[in-house]
């Protein structure tokens, strides 16, 4: 007994009036491990069947991740103040300190302030998918300073959360999960306008991934210097893959418009020549 006691009492480090023997080490393994654990807890609590029918699956995730960086803030305080370091005195003490290194990180500080305001506020959630300078990104995690999504090209990025704060962001699955998108289509003078909304509605429902045959609708939007313009609005849930839904309606609406004689007209330009009359007296 008196041989691990001597053991867990012997001298590691000393600086100054602090000293980290071998047992301060087994305390820090045990308030890591209870840390874990309690966190481990916590999820399965948030995640289990009772909680997430009061709580969408989203909300969980957030309100997980604000816990989780409030109790590893709580765990290294705990830390340094059994190793005899008191952080109070030790802000105090560095407050010079800590300006420059807030001035020399204020992106990142301001990346972590973004990440707290995003999981707080739940404008942005997990599989959202948001339109950022133009790149289509489906959110996969959202952490204390970036988040990573994933773009059309299944390519990972690694987004500041600044970046989705300050800038003019697009939510596309903010309000619902299905959005409604526009396809348009020309055709040429003379056509039934008619069956050109006939066949271009039924084209548009021929898709597996149309939301509902009863909200797609065609507009004659503008007579065109080449064609008769037209527009095909319809929702659709798949969001994220949309550039390929279009594309396949795109085709489908070719293949009918052919099968009913209707065509797609190529840009037409009227040339005017006018001639000087003194060359022609030449």
């Amino acid at each position: 007994m008196e041989t691990i006691l001597s053991f867990l009492e012997f001298e590691l480090i000393k600086i100054g009036e602090n000293t980290i023997r071998v047992y301060s080490l087994f305390t820090i393994l045990i308030i890591f491990i209870l840390t874990k654990a309690i966190l481990w807890l916590i999820k399965r609590a948030l995640y289990s069947k009772n909680q997430i029918s009061k709580l969408d699956n989203k909300d969980t995730y957030a309100l997980f991740q604000i816990i989780k960086y409030i109790i590893w803030v709580i765990a290294i305080g705990l830390i340094l103040e059994f190793l005899g370091i008191k952080v109070t005195v030790l802000l105090a003490g560095s407050a010079a300190l800590l300006v420059g290194i807030g001035l020399g990180l204020q992106q990142t500080f301001n990346d972590v302030i973004s990440g707290i305001i995003l999981l707080s506020e739940k404008s942005i959630r997990i599989d959202d998918v948001l339109d950022i300078d133009g790149v289509v990104v489906k959110i996969q995690s959202i952490g204390i300073r970036t988040s990573k999504g994933i773009n059309t090209d299944d390519i990972t990025m690694i987004i500041p959360n600044s970046l989705i704060t300050t800038n003019k962001v697009i939510n596309w699955s903010h309000q619902s999960e299905k959005a409604r998108f526009r396809i348009d289509v020309g055709v040429s003078y003379g056509s039934d306008v008619d069956l050109v909304i006939k066949v271009l509605e039924e084209s548009a429902f021929e898709h597996p991934d149309i939301y509902n045959k009863e909200l797609i609708e065609v507009r004659l939007i503008n007579f065109g210097p080449s064609s008769l313009d037209f527009q095909i609005l319809f929702y659709s849930e798949n969001i994220f893959s949309i550039g390929k839904v279009k594309s396949d309606i795109r085709k489908i609406i070719s293949r009918n418009l052919d099968a009913n004689n209707i065509t797609i007209p190529f840009n037409q330009l009227d040339l005017h020549i006018k001639s000087n009359s003194t060359d022609i007296i030449k």
